[in-house]
């Protein structure tokens, strides 16, 4: 295995077949020893995170496969903490889609004039540039056009597929009685196709169960027990 790439939550390694590996682990994004899905440092290491997001990332996954929509995903190995999937190009250097059911967060600290905390929206959709010197810029439809990172027509599928693949994870969350308030994916081109890659756990996603925030490991727990 070669390794190319050592990220905040996982790293990634080529293996022979022209395949990756992504090895989580147990550190986590946010700030001040705070967990926050949207921050673009790690923030705390968590013991045990990284099979726990491993477990919901395969199960997510593998329910996204049973209604053909398409990811990057292979398989992926519990025990050893590690998920295969398909090579893939990112849209420019990288970009994050956010999809938003519920005020919180960024959208919350930006918009704060406008609503209040809480309050429901309807499967809103942002991008935002994963650059983390310029604190991952939130960037629009025509701007991202113009610096040619996917055109509109790209623009519109990545939208489409944004709220399929949301919509997927929160009926699922809502079998076990949790709320999705929002949720960051990660989208790449195989083939000319867009296609869903990276991760899907606890730690890109706001969940909460009776009004209370629901930390990663707790909603692994919650969903596969």
């Amino acid at each position: 295995m070669n390794l190319v790439y050592k990220g905040k939550t996982k790293d990634v390694y080529q293996l022979e077949t022209g395949n990756y590996l992504l090895k989580f682990k147990d550190d986590v994004t946010g700030e001040n020893g705070v967990f926050d899905p949207g921050a673009n440092t790690v923030g705390l290491t968590i013991d045990g995170a990284g099979k726990a997001g491993l477990k919901l990332t395969k199960m997510f996954f593998e329910k996204l496969k049973e209604k053909k929509i398409p990811t990057h995903y292979i398989d992926a190995s519990i025990e050893d903490a590690t998920m295969t999937v398909k090579p893939a190009t990112v849209f420019g250097k990288g970009i994050e889609v956010i999809c938003r059911y519920r005020a919180v967060g960024s959208f919350l600290r930006r918009y704060g004039m406008y609503i209040e905390e809480g309050q429901p929206l309807d499967s809103f959709v942002e991008v935002t540039l994963k650059d983390d010197e310029r604190n991952d810029p939130p960037i629009s439809e025509d701007a991202l056009d113009m610096l040619k990172i996917l055109t509109k027509d790209e623009y519109a599928i990545l939208k489409s597929l944004t709220i399929e693949i949301s919509n997927v994870i929160k009926e699922e969350l809502a079998k076990k009685n949790i709320e999705l308030y929002d949720i960051k994916l990660e989208f790449g081109r195989i083939n000319n196709e867009i296609v869903l890659i990276d991760e899907i756990s606890g730690g890109n996603m706001r969940a909460y169960k009776d009004g209370k925030y629901i930390e990663p490991l707790q909603l692994e727990k919650l969903m596969l027990q």
